[in-house]
């Protein structure tokens, strides 16, 4: 125990952030440094990993994949103001992920900022905003090492998000005292009395149903939400675009994925007497139109852990808590009444080889040949329905997309999900057009020595714009064609080997080499260029 009169231990702003840093947890750190962050790199300490991105929309995509893979806080370094405007799609991708880490970038030195110097940042703590969840310059230098850890404490809370503290320059060398990591059980469990009124509910229904989004996997609750189904025994849904596995596609009660459409959403859903929706907002929808569902009548159960999502529903009781501790809660106090079961879903004919490839025989074939236990990452929104059908997901933990819908996010996440699964496959499934958003990451896939296939779906342009020109009746559209690619060179630019498949024989030999490479590989999938229609007109 201290002496009362004795003088607390004092150390630098710089030793106490890495000694915290190591307390944490966080000590591979994703960065693009400049130099306003050179004090913090200084004699980099040999227990740190400093994953480097060429572009910081990269470094945070990679940063996001990172920390969604392992359910850990991520730590990021930017540079100044510039990095993070570069990293502020990602930031805003990050925040609809629910991705948590701790950006952190450079500023000026303090004595410079009021004569607004160059790479000074203004109103630093305002830029990312609001797409973090906290966000601060610090008032004093000594309050650098304790802001990071508020900033770990609210990212650590769900909704799990992004937070951002700006650090000028000289603050790092300033003398400050050390900061404990402190325990941090955010979690809290659903009312008790609302759970029973929802178990008398279900209990009480004929046809009820479920609609379970990303929050369940990302509780590690997906067992505990198949035994809640099975005890309901109703149809199963994944919410409108999940960005996680929601319920695993191969089981019985799997009734297929809800599509982002008001109209799609009501017709589906109209015809039972409850919706359980669990883990996802109530609901998200991408195009207009009227949701017939809402004035209905059907009660409508809403189980998250976000309260923004809860607060916005336009109906029904929200139960806000942990899905770890709700899911097996409700379940025990379901009667578990006997009721049909849904019809088996049908599954497509295994489609044929075409000329040009098809975007469902591709599929179906990168589907055969990823290995037990691989973890896909997606980034091809037009072939989305048909990766749906061709590609059911069965594991907790093995699919990541966005959940903003900007892209540029997956092939930098997947290289995050790879560092946080070293030694397990893992394949970014990738439109053409979502690829040249950050194509870097593959760069730094080579200097790590990932096992990661990269998988460009080319159909020479953005295959979802044409989709939605013909639900929106609109023509002669600009700037959707994307001519005049060459993926596998600029993959082989990066030290990444390449190859291009046309055939269905190319692209059954190019497959078997990415699953089987030690390091990342790029195989460009060239396949017809029309789109199938992702919504109704109506």
């Amino acid at each position: 125990m201290m002496d009362g009169n004795a003088t607390p231990t004092r150390t630098t702003v710089r030793e106490a952030t890495f000694d915290l840093l190591r307390q944490l947890g966080m000590t591979t750190v994703f960065g693009n440094p400049g130099s306003t962050e050179l004090p913090f790199l200084d004699r980099w300490p040999s227990d740190f990993h400093y994953v480097l991105g060429l572009q910081e929309a990269s470094v945070v995509g990679m940063a996001d994949g990172y920390a969604r893979a392992t359910g850990r806080c991520a730590m990021v370094n930017l540079h100044s103001a510039a990095g993070v405007g570069h990293a502020l799609g990602n930031v805003f991708t990050a925040m609809k992920n629910a991705a948590p880490m701790v950006i952190t970038a450079g500023q000026q030195t303090r004595a410079l900022l009021p004569n607004f110097p160059f790479l000074g940042a203004t109103e630093a703590a305002h830029f990312p905003r609001p797409y973090v969840k906290f966000s601060v310059e610090p008032a004093r230098a000594e309050d650098v090492p304790a802001a990071i850890a508020q900033a770990h404490r609210i990212a650590m809370q769900r909704p799990y998000g992004p937070t951002f503290v700006s650090i000028p320059f000289d603050d790092w060398s300033a003398a400050c005292q050390p900061v404990a990591a402190r325990a941090w059980h955010p979690d809290t469990a659903p009312d008790p009395a609302a759970l029973a009124e929802a178990a008398r509910a279900i209990d009480g229904a004929r046809r009820p149903v479920l609609v379970v989004g990303p929050e369940v996997d990302a509780e590690g609750a997906g067992p505990a939400m198949v035994a809640l189904a099975e005890r309901i025994g109703a149809p199963v849904w994944t919410s409108p675009f999940s960005s996680r596995l929601s319920f695993p596609e191969d089981h019985p009660l799997f009734a297929g994925h809800l599509h982002a459409s008001p109209q799609q959403v009501s017709d589906t859903l109209i015809g039972h007497d409850l919706v359980l929706v669990i883990g996802a907002p109530v609901f998200t929808f991408h195009v207009p139109g009227e949701c017939a569902l809402f004035s209905a009548g059907i009660p409508i159960i809403q189980m998250t852990t976000d309260p923004e999502t809860a607060a916005s529903a336009p109906v029904g009781t929200a139960i806000l808590g942990a899905l770890r501790h709700g899911l097996p809660a409700l379940a025990a106090l379901i009667e578990g009444a006997a009721r049909p079961l849904p019809a088996p879903r049908a599954r497509p004919a295994p489609p044929e080889p075409g000329s040009p490839l098809g975007a469902p025989y591709a599929l179906h074939r990168l589907h055969a040949a990823m290995p037990e236990g691989a973890i896909l990452v997606e980034e091809a929104p037009s072939h989305r329905p048909t990766m749906h059908a061709q590609m059911p997901m069965r594991e907790w933990g093995t699919f990541f997309t966005m959940a903003s819908g900007g892209l540029g996010y997956s092939l930098p996440g997947a290289v995050g999900v790879a560092l946080a699964n070293r030694g397990r496959r893992v394949v970014c499934l990738i439109g053409d057009g979502s690829f040249m958003y950050s194509p870097q990451a593959i760069w730094t896939a080579v200097q790590e020595k990932l096992p990661l296939a990269v998988v460009v779906m080319n159909n020479a342009g953005y295959g979802a714009m044409r989709s939605f020109s013909r639900v929106l009746q609109v023509r002669d559209a600009p700037g959707i064609d994307l001519p005049g690619l060459d993926f596998v060179t600029m993959a082989r630019g990066m030290g990444c080997p390449g190859r291009i498949a046309a055939t269905a024989g190319e692209l059954d030999d190019a497959l078997a080499e990415a699953m089987a490479s030690k390091g990342p590989m790029l195989v460009e999938v060239v396949i017809d260029p029309v789109i199938p229609q992702l919504y109704d007109k109506k």
